[in-house]
């Protein structure tokens, strides 16, 4: 079997994000309904533009393009977990249910961290 990645599908940090992705979607929905406009809204927005922005990213031609778009995907997880840890402060999520996620979250931090490093 030949291990070339062809499309942003290959990627596993591609396709780690769209796991925390699913699980950030997942853990939204029990926030109370007031934060239908504020957090939740804030978080769904974050998580999905990690793996958009990968597979953007992968579509452009030059190094400097790429890079840039997996930049912007590296700062939508930051805001991502940033959000994870408000929920937790706010005791909408457990200190539990934020570990869990967290640790798909920094699994998606050192993936994309080393995917950009040949690039810079």
């Amino acid at each position: 079997m030949e291990d070339r990645i062809s499309s942003f599908e290959d990627l596993r940090v591609w396709q780690e994000s769209q796991i925390s992705a699913v699980m950030t979607y997942r853990l939204v929905k029990q926030l109370p309904k007031d934060e239908v406009f504020g957090l939740i809204s804030q978080m769904k927005r974050a998580v999905a533009s990690v793996s958009a922005n990968i597979a953007e990213g992968f579509g452009r031609k030059t190094n400097k393009d790429k890079l840039q778009f997996y930049r912007i995907a590296y700062g939508s997880l930051l805001e991502t977990k940033n959000f994870l840890y408000l929920s937790e402060k706010l005791r909408y999520i457990s200190n539990t249910q934020l570990e869990e996620i967290l640790e798909q979250v920094v699994i998606c931090q050192k993936l994309l961290n080393a995917f950009m490093r040949p690039l810079k």
